[in-house]
């Protein structure tokens, strides 16, 4: 008679961990790029990032990219929590982040910049949930 083993739980959740950090990690190089070309094309079309508006001091691009990334990393570890202790963890996922884009876009709006900055930044958030919410919940 032949035992078949079947692998044990953990070493399953740990394999399943790597490749979501591994596709967290691209995701989060790949918001960073696509939010920064964004904002650097926004900017080339005459968008000024200036928060408050006329205050002459407008939001760096290397800014864009770091707050991308932070926040990505964040999804990352939200993504790392639900595959540990949810039982739909995609599911989950996907209606956490989802919300969380929706919150996000509330302080574009309360901010004290022109039409265009507001509409700019709002557009940046969804670009960065565009890209990271599919590739950590197909890791899922």
């Amino acid at each position: 008679m032949s035992v078949a083993t079947v692998p044990s739980p953990p070493a399953t959740y740990a394999r399943r961990l790597r490749r979501l950090l591994g596709a967290g990690l691209l995701g989060v190089l790949a918001a960073m790029a696509a939010t920064t070309l964004a904002a650097a094309l926004a900017e080339a079309l005459g968008v000024t990032f200036e928060v408050p508006a006329g205050s002459g001091v407008p939001i760096p691009l290397p800014g864009f990219a770091f707050v991308t990334g932070v926040f990505s990393v964040v999804g990352v570890l939200l993504a790392a929590a639900f595959l540990r202790w949810s039982a739909r963890p995609a599911r989950r996922f996907v209606r956490t982040t989802v919300s969380l884009t929706a919150v996000s876009l509330v302080p574009p709006l309360l901010a004290e910049a022109d039409t265009a900055t507001t509409l700019a930044l709002m557009g940046l958030h969804l670009i960065a949930a565009t890209v990271m919410i599919p590739v950590l919940a197909r890791r899922l």
